[in-house]
């Protein structure tokens, strides 16, 4: 029962921050960035508590397709959080704070109790950088969203009072870059993990997962070649990281919904 509130106050202490952020940014109003920041630790310490609680069972961890989403969300928020102190990114809040209220509700309303697996080490070294790795492409794939946006209101003059909550352009693409050079390394490390410790990883169940996953790895590596070699930025760069994360998410989540919501198999 702890475990069950610690969720439902998460979730909307997650939604109420939302409302007040998008509130702030629409009426073009300050921000009070330490008490959003302070609110969002103290609802990552509550949404952690519900996490544990959801996840981690006596016989092993719960890695279920809505219980991984919620850790995966917390993770994601965790790193945004701490990059805030340094780095213009509390704004990547306004998809995250309602898109995890939703992760933590879906999370609540499942009965799941399918994909309960010992974490063992083997384990571990691939769930662990495949988490991170997610978590760090998610985030580049907002900053994206983000990029596109201010694009599309630079070139046609308009919006430019909301511009101003974001970074100039250049720190944008920066910081978009380095969240996939990250997430790509992690995702290697995925990759390399699961054909070294899970067995057979291109078993009928695993299969989808594994080329999709490749097919990501592929896309986000000619991202980086394409920008360090080829100087590619701006849409070519937004398209690309969008497609990237397309394929990542259905390797992730694509599978496991229709292995356990739809065809109700591990």
């Amino acid at each position: 029962m702890p475990f069950l509130i610690a969720n439902i106050v998460a979730a909307l202490l997650y939604a109420a921050l939302g409302f007040y952020l998008a509130r702030q940014v629409i009426q073009q109003k300050p921000l009070n960035l330490p008490y959003l920041l302070g609110a969002i630790a103290f609802t990552l310490f509550i949404h952690g508590i519900g996490i544990y609680g959801a996840s981690v069972k006596p016989e092993g961890i719960q890695l279920s397709f809505f219980a991984i989403s919620s850790q995966i969300f917390w993770v994601i928020n965790l790193i945004v959080l701490l990059s805030s102190l340094k780095k213009a990114l509390h704004n990547l809040f306004i998809y995250l704070l309602p898109l995890s209220a939703i992760s933590i509700a879906t999370t609540l309303f499942s009965h799941t109790d399918s994909t309960i697996r010992p974490l063992d080490y083997e384990l571990a070294s691939h769930v662990i950088p495949s988490i991170l790795a997610y978590s760090l492409l998610t985030i580049a794939t907002f900053q994206a969203l983000l990029l596109f946006y201010q694009n599309r209101h630079l070139k046609n003059k308009s919006g430019l009072q909301t511009l101003r909550y974001l970074p100039p352009l250049q720190t944008m693409e920066a910081l978009l870059f380095e969240f996939v050079l990250v997430g790509e390394i992690l995702l290697t490390l995925s990759i390399l993990s699961g054909f070294i410790f899970l067995d057979n990883i291109f078993a009928q169940h695993l299969v989808h997962k594994t080329v999709l996953s490749m097919t990501a790895w592929v896309i986000y590596g000619f991202l980086l070649i394409g920008k360090f070699k080829l100087g590619w930025r701006g849409n070519t760069a937004i398209r690309w990281t969008l497609a990237g994360f397309l394929f990542l998410m259905l390797a992730l989540f694509g599978s496991k919904l229709v292995l356990e919501i739809i065809l109700h198999k591990v």
